[in-house]
């Protein structure tokens, strides 16, 4: 990456809500909410888990595509030129939460099926908090953090029991 196009792009991102740090928008995180909130539901409303498993993980360019972000096309152009350490380790982390709701959508369709409702509302819970602490990372990355979670933490996030 070019230092000038790096320059460039921060100075375009300034006041948005896009990081002048990174180039990175925290809008992004929107998609995952809409998980977690799902997922939420799940405890009181078991049939909301067939929404979980419509869910489909989206890229950052793929989210500012269909997004109403009123900076959407500055995202795109800005994805380009966010430092590679920021990359990386973001990149990293949005592949690592998209592994946790796939098994975590694997995990409830089985305790479903057992029809265990009580056990279905604390997994369902507890999936909620993984993938959040798994936002935080991201969300500290958007916002100029290096640190990732590390490999014991993110294999106990993705068990699939």
């Amino acid at each position: 990456m070019d230092a000038s196009d790096f320059a460039t792009f921060q100075e375009k991102v300034r006041g948005t809500n896009i990081s002048e740090h990174t180039l990175l928008a925290t809008d992004y995180l929107n998609h995952f909410n809409e998980v977690v909130m799902v997922l939420e539901m799940v405890a009181d409303f078991p049939d909301a888990l067939e929404d979980v498993k419509a869910w489909e993980p989206l890229s950052y360019i793929e989210h500012f595509q269909n997004s109403h972000f009123s900076d959407k096309d500055l995202a795109i152009a800005a994805y380009d030129h966010v430092p590679a350490n920021f990359r990386r380790a973001f990149e990293t982390t949005v592949d690592q939460i998209n592994q946790l709701i796939a098994a975590t959508v694997r995990r409830l369709e089985r305790i479903s099926g057992e029809g265990d409702a009580e056990k279905l509302r604390h997994e369902a819970g507890e999936a909620s908090k993984s993938i959040q602490k798994l936002m935080d990372v991201a969300s500290a990355i958007i916002h100029g953090s290096e640190v990732t979670m590390d490999q014991s933490e993110i294999d106990s996030l993705l068990r699939d029991e």
